[in-house]
């Protein structure tokens, strides 16, 4: 089974499947009862292609549009244009001067020549009320009125399903409506030849049994879509820093207005239509909007941003122009969201599962049926009245019918497929709790079989709460973790270094010191800048009176790939100069000279350098983070279209940030280590820093290797596949070394790969990685879109975690599985054989439907929501070539369903001379007896399914109260269909003796399975 599954279901990967394959799964899918139900989590591929067709046609329209807009700005330079424009009364009794109609086609028509008659983007500030350095002020009541006049930043969502809906859905079930049919046609022939009540107990009773298995499966199905739908709305919580009321702060997308001041800066995502203000470098990614790979320079000359694009290099201010449904971004996201996810492998497997024994039942089925008519019409001819048929004649052929069709409902795992999706909605929902957020469905089941997790230091190992604690400045090394040791610093420096280096901390920076609500300064920033400004103030530095000094021409931001920032500044007295800061090996090979203690520029020599190189080493062993800064003076004549120079600057000084190990990471990295998953640490810090953690942390052990990423590329491949396993620390690395080893991990090494990442350039390898883990809280939006999971509280404890769930999600569904294919095969065989060799069939299609309801939805929410156990955590990784259906469930399978089938054959077959059965209810009685045996076989295999290789499966029983719940319903519920709905269930009561009996016979089956589980098979 396992071959057949992977050449025709094993096509869909966990992440980016083409369409043609998952197409393909669908088209061999086969004997499918309810498609509306069965395909609910799927996605809709049709929906699909029409958000890429909008995305084509955005391509044309913005190609159209720049050519026009360049056009259009060589035209008007030099000439007055006057504007045609007018406001509508509305708009300007609202106290506006533009409406959102005319707002959005100048940005999304790239219009420059209407910008220009609008006064340009200061122009279109006055008409919205705002100003673009201190934003809208805004209250309850305008705020409503702003609203009114331009929308709400929201997409239109997909409305929640009413439970009624999904009632509707499951009454699509074609074996459920042809049962009704028969139930109807029951009804009336009873009726017709037994009167009222007593006819109709058969018909009503079918009835009855299907609305029950209706509501029930609507029922499990609604709870799981509100699940999804909490799910996306945490998805979709985006946060960014706005101006407005004359303040900085952060604030969700879905709050902003026309009118906000937003501060946009690498992996942000832009977050409405707007107007570029001021900004530095800008490199936007229209790919997500257009399909064009080629990223944009945004500047005053091109001033327009779209929703939902991506800023791939540089900062800036954008003016909010278009909000919500009137924007490109809205409507492509309003067709995407009715795209829905991919499909997970496992889903796709188990449809195939179903698939298979689908077609198996069908054949019993009709054959169950041929058998059974056969015997009606050889008794018929027998007693020579082949002609002649009476309406019991017809009840029993329609009985026959009924049977054959139950045992299509039994048969068809419909509940398989979607067993996966209760799983994952369930861990999902816990993982949030956990502070996981799963985006990506297949991430949940992957993330099971991980071997490797190539995890990033800063914020992830550590605890992102960064302090500079120790400096070199002017030669001299000091620690500066205190009030008194700063003061000692700031008497032993001289001024103009002190001075120098207030200027380099304030200017060269991608942080910000601000004035927040309650009139106090707050720092904003990545906790690096943070550190470094909060340096910079202890030491007496005033942040808008240094930034008011000079005016910054230039920035170079911080990537990974460069390792440095960089600004220029316009002196206040004349001339430029450039300030960097980055790794410091890297910007003290950059640089000739440096401050001596004097407070005078002199050449660097050799001891000086090896001196300097000798406290960056000293400052890392001791596990701080070491950044370098430095200047130069770059004259009279800098032009901003000039690079910023990568030589010949004057070293400043060298600083050491103090940034722990989170609690707990060394523990997690044990726990990964007993679960047979390597940690490697991937960092862009020095080789000893990285070092220093990663022994603190437990992840570099006496035989691991640490190598920086400059080495770690120049190798051969041949010399990579050999190094990589024993890699445990990478430092200095690039995303494109990062990127490279997940390669070579998850294709030469056959590797099951989670990555951490939570920069702009960390996309590529979190994209290509089996699973993409993201920094919830220093993540760029950039980084978060390409996961799979996002880490809420950037710890590695929570990746843990998040392998514990996903192994038990794979655990649960295999669990689910063997227990619905045991009484698959079981209630095929016992009603096929009993046919066969006794031409009746023991179990009803009342009796059948209550039977598929415990395996199927009743099952699901017993074994598919088991929650994880600290032993999942002891058991080596499934990795990428594990079965899924392994040799272990097919024991236990065929162990528990050979005991159950020998058992009910045996009461078949010598069952009235055990219980002394007697008189015209004889048979009634013990095909009354084996039903309930068989529902108690059912009972106790569930609990023997919690463990496929234990003994012990009572471990957390008590804890499981949705397992508990499952199992005091099922027998609460068969002793009222046994004791008390005789007629409609084709049931009699049992005495105590027969009750015990048939307790003990499903209970045998338990000591039965602990038996089973002792014959050694492979763990494959």
């Amino acid at each position: 089974m396992e071959n057949y599954l992977n050449e025709n279901f094993g096509g869909v990967k966990a992440k980016n499947s083409s369409d043609e394959a998952l197409q393909r799964w669908r088209s061999l899918c086969g004997v499918v009862k309810n498609p509306k139900r069965r395909f609910r989590f799927t996605a809709n591929l049709t929906k699909r292609s029409e958000a890429e067709a909008i995305k084509r046609t955005n391509h044309e329209k913005l190609r159209v549009a720049v050519l026009v807009s360049k056009a259009a700005l060589q035209f008007i330079k030099g000439i007055q244009i006057k504007s045609d424009y007018v406001v509508p009364q509305h708009v300007r009794d609202a106290g506006f001067g533009i409406c959102a109609d005319e707002l959005s086609s100048i940005v999304e028509g790239h219009d420059l020549k209407r910008l220009v008659t609008h006064g340009g983007v200061s122009g279109i500030c006055e008409k919205l009320t705002t100003s673009p350095t201190n934003g809208v002020y805004v209250d309850q009541s305008s705020l409503a009125t702003r609203q009114n006049i331009y929308g709400i930043n929201k997409f239109t969502e997909s409305k929640v399903r009413s439970f009624w809906i999904f009632v509707w859905e499951a009454l699509h079930d074609t074996t459920l409506i042809i049962l009704g049919i028969c139930a109807i046609v029951s009804l009336l022939v009873g009726i017709v030849m037994e009167g009222w009540p007593k006819g109709a107990h058969d018909g009503l009773g079918i009835v009855a049994s299907i609305l029950l298995v209706v509501f029930v499966t609507a029922t499990s199905d609604y709870k799981q879509s509100l699940q999804f739908k909490d799910l996306d709305k945490e998805k979709k919580k985006i946060f960014i820093q706005v101006t407005r009321n004359g303040c900085r702060q952060k604030m969700s997308i879905y709050d902003l207005l026309p009118g906000d001041i937003v501060h946009l800066s690498i992996g942000d995502q832009v977050p409405a239509d707007g107007l570029f203000l001021s900004g530095f470098s800008l490199l936007i990614d229209e790919s997500s909007l257009t399909g064009e790979s080629e990223p944009i320079n945004v500047n005053s000359d091109n001033p327009f941003l779209l929703s939902g694009t991506k800023v791939q290099d540089g900062s800036c201010k954008m003016l909010i122009t278009t909000v919500g449904m009137r924007t490109q971004w809205g409507k492509l996201m309003a067709t995407l969201t009715e795209g829905g996810d991919d499909e997970t492998p496992l889903q796709v497997k188990l449809n195939g599962v179903a698939t298979i024994i689908g077609k198996i039942g069908l054949f019993f089925a009709v054959v169950t049926f041929a058998v059974l008519a056969q015997g009606l019409v050889m008794r018929k001819y027998n007693e020579n009245k082949l002609l002649t048929w009476t309406g019991e004649d017809a009840l029993h052929m329609l009985e026959n019918f009924a049977v054959a069709v139950t045992i299509v409902v039994v048969a068809v795992p419909e509940g398989l497929p979607l067993a996966v999706t209760l799983s994952l909605a369930f861990a999902m929902k816990k993982m949030m709790n956990d502070k996981a957020l799963v985006r990506n469905l297949a991430a949940c089941e992957t993330m099971g079989s991980a071997t490797c997790i190539c995890s990033d230091k800063t914020g992830t190992l550590t605890t992102n709460r960064m302090t500079v604690v120790k400096s070199c400045i002017c030669g001299k090394v000091s620690e500066v973790n205190g009030n008194e040791n700063i003061a000692t610093l700031i008497s032993e420096l001289p001024s103009g270094a002190v001075d120098t280096l207030l200027q380099s901390i304030f200017n060269n920076t991608g942080g910000e010191v601000v004035i927040s609500e309650n009139n106090k300064p707050q720092i904003l920033g990545t906790p690096t800048e943070a550190a470094l400004l909060e340096f910079g103030l202890n030491l007496g530095g005033d942040f808008k009176l240094k930034r008011e000094e000079g005016n910054i021409v230039k920035i170079e931001p911080f990537n990974s790939a460069r390792k440095r920032m960089g600004v220029v500044l316009e002196l206040p007295g004349g001339g430029f100069r450039a300030h960097v800061k980055g790794a410091s090996e890297i910007v003290l090979a950059a640089c000739d000279r440096y401050i001596d203690a004097s407070g005078t520029v002199v050449p660097l020599d050799e001891d000086t350098v090896k001196e300097l190189n000798s406290t960056i080493e000293n400052f890392a062993s001791e596990a701080l983070r070491t950044l370098c800064l430095a200047y130069q003076e770059i004259g009279d004549n800098f032009s901003e279209k000039e690079p910023i120079p990568v030589s010949g600057y004057i070293c400043i000084g060298i600083v050491g940030i103090k940034d722990p190990v989170r609690p707990g990471v060394r523990e997690s990295v044990a726990t990964c280590r007993s679960a047979g998953i390597m940690v490697r640490m991937v960092t862009g810090d020095n080789i000893n820093t990285a070092k220093a953690i990663a022994r603190e942390c437990g992840i570099l052990t006496d035989d691991g290797i640490a190598i920086e990423g400059p080495v770690f590329r120049e190798k051969s491949v041949e010399e990579m596949i050999e190094l990589i396993p024993k890699i445990q620390v990478m430092a200095r690395s690039s995303p494109l070394d990062k990127h490279t080893l997940v390669k070579h991990l998850r294709t030469d090494l056959n590797e099951v790969v989670a990555v951490t990442g939570d920069g702009t350039n960390d996309a590529p390898a979190l994209h290509e990685a089996d699973i993409g883990l993201a920094m919830g809280i220093a993540g760029t939006e950039v980084a978060k879109e390409s996961a799979d999971v996002i880490i809420l509280d950037d710890n590695f404890s929570t990746i843990v975690t998040v392998a514990k769930w996903g192994r038990s999600v794979y655990i649960n569904i295999q669990k689910f599985v063997q227990f619905q294919l045991t009484v698959n095969i079981v209630a095929l065989i016992v009603n096929f054989s009993s046919a066969c060799f006794t031409g009746d069939a023991p179990l009803t299609a009342v009796q059948l439907l209550w039977v598929n309801m415990i395996m199927d939805t009743l099952g699901a929410l017993a074994l598919a929501t088991e929650p994880p156990n600290d032993e999942l955590m002891k058991r080596a990784p499934v990795g990428r070539t594990g079965k899924f259906i392994s040799n272990v469930m097919w024991r236990n399978i065929f162990g528990q369903a050979l005991y159950q089938f020998v058992i009910i054959w045996y009461l078949q077959s010598n069952g009235k001379e055990l219980f002394g059965l007697e008189g015209p209810n004889a048979t009634l009685k013990l095909n009354t007896i084996l039903f309930n045996s068989f529902v108690f076989c059912q009972v106790f295999n569930e609990i023997s399914s919690r463990e496929m290789e234990k003994i012990d499966v009572f471990m957390g029983i008590l804890k499981n109260y949705v397992f508990m719940g499952v199992l005091v319903s099922t027998v609460f519920f068969q002793v009222i269909m046994i004791q008390f709905l005789g007629d409609f269930a084709s049931t009699t009561p049992l005495t105590w003796l027969e009750w015990f009996v048939s307790i003990f016979l499903g209970f045998l089956g338990m000591p039965i399975a602990a038996i089973v589980k002792l014959i050694p098979v492979g763990s494959l």
